[in-house]
């Protein structure tokens, strides 16, 4: 299965499993648009994200975050 910019529960999960234990607020958008880009299911144009794309990433990747911590 490939991902694009829009399956964000896909990506959240990717992400969180690539980068486990890392909280997302942490993460810089230059940074989380790498780590998106990285990810081997990734399949998208890099270049067609934008910062409510990698907004809309990050909260998911957040909730998935929360939901492992518990």
């Amino acid at each position: 299965m490939k991902f694009t910019w829009s399956d964000l529960e896909d990506l959240a999960i990717g992400l969180a499993d690539a980068h486990d234990g890392l909280d997302p607020l942490t993460v810089r958008f230059t940074d989380l648009h790498r780590y998106v880009t990285e990810l081997a299911e990734f399949d998208d144009d890099p270049k067609a994200s934008n910062e409510a794309k990698l907004e809309a990433i990050q909260m998911a990747w957040l909730e998935e975050y929360r939901d492992r911590q518990d």
